[in-house]
């Protein structure tokens, strides 16, 4: 194979906020934004496999916490029978391998910070129900269960709470994720976890010095323990100058495989700029600064995903290219999901 397809290489996103702008756009009368932008951004790019996280906005935080999740969790759902000739939620590494074969985009549903369970870990039986296969304890605030990374300052480790969650989404079979984890937590997580656990949408701090980014020790934990990293495409994350592009996201997949391997880094975009531009909530407390919002140039959005595939291809090689647009985090979902 001397060409990179994109028609061979499926492409797999462990994390877009879409569900958030989908929502609010249906708020505010429109009937499919999913059908009518989302879809065919995920097919021009190639995705067969997209991550889609219920983060709960600031004007959400507290006791409308777990009512917002539900109605996040029914918008999916509800596009996903408008849509089912070409979407389908999985929950299973089976259904996922269906979906794959029948050329459906396999949407997987995901926490981002647990704010919706509260104090109650029965709540991730009932979100489990609902089909969530993937949570994390936290965004950049805290919760009840741990100190997310804007809060890294307290060195803060998991609560009680936090490390019955932990087990009980192990004993789910729900995929625990520390993206957003302040570091003490992080390591705090590695010590009581009893499986591989992801970051689903952060990036190498000896790249670019951001907090949300891993230190090279904490993927070092995440490469000792079977875990998994998917890269953040988001700017400030990217690089300390302006105006990253493409290249300067290459960097963080060439270091993460020098650290973890070349079969545990994948992709967790986190492309905010087309959220931002419906969702301006979200971005309180994000740790940059809010204007303008930054995305990496050739990389906003899931139709660019075919640019960064040649441009992995170019500097690491066919095979690597294959592995880190999607084959990585396929496998490593398809292992651990029940």
């Amino acid at each position: 194979m001397t060409e990179l397809s994109m028609g061979t290489v499926p492409v797999a996103d462990c994390h877009n906020d879409l569900l958030l702008a989908v929502r609010h756009l249906r708020e505010r009368g429109h009937r499919d934004p999913f059908g009518d932008f989302w879809l065919p951004q995920l097919r021009d790019g190639g995705v067969a496999l997209q991550v889609l996280p219920v983060c709960t906005e600031e004007q959400f935080v507290g006791e409308g916490a777990l009512r917002r999740c539900l109605l996040l969790l029914e918008e999916a759902r509800r596009f996903a029978e408008l849509h089912r000739d070409d979407v389908v939620i999985v929950e299973t590494g089976a259904e996922l391998g269906r979906a794959l074969s029948d050329g459906r985009i396999a949407l997987l549903l995901a926490i981002e910070g647990a704010e919706p369970v509260g104090q109650s870990v029965e709540v991730l039986d009932v979100l489990w129900r609902l089909g969530v296969r993937m949570c994390s304890l936290t965004w950049n605030r805290r919760t009840m269960m741990a100190d997310g990374v804007a809060e890294r300052a307290t060195g803060g480790r998991l609560t009680a709470l936090g490390v019955d969650s932990v087990r009980r989404m192990e004993q789910l079979g729900m995929v625990v994720d520390v993206s957003h984890l302040s570091e003490a937590g992080f390591f705090h997580l590695a010590e009581v976890a009893q499986r591989p656990f992801l970051a689903s949408h952060s990036s190498c701090r000896a790249v670019a010095g951001h907090p949300r980014n891993l230190s090279d020790r904490q993927l070092g934990v995440l490469a000792e323990t079977g875990g998994f990293v998917a890269l953040n495409a988001f700017g400030p994350f990217v690089s300390d100058g302006p105006a990253p592009g493409v290249e300067h996201f290459v960097d963080h997949v060439e270091h993460a495989i020098g650290v973890v391997g070349e079969g545990s880094v994948g992709l967790g975009t986190d492309f905010i700029a087309d959220v931002a531009d419906i969702v301006d909530p979200v971005l309180t407390g994000l740790l940059i600064e809010q204007t303008p919002v930054s995305a990496t140039r050739g990389l906003e959005r899931p139709a660019d995903f075919p640019d960064l595939v040649r441009a992995v291809r170019r500097r690491l090689g066919t095979t690597v290219a294959a592995r880190v647009a999607g084959t990585n985090l396929i496998e490593f979902l398809a292992a651990h999901l029940r």
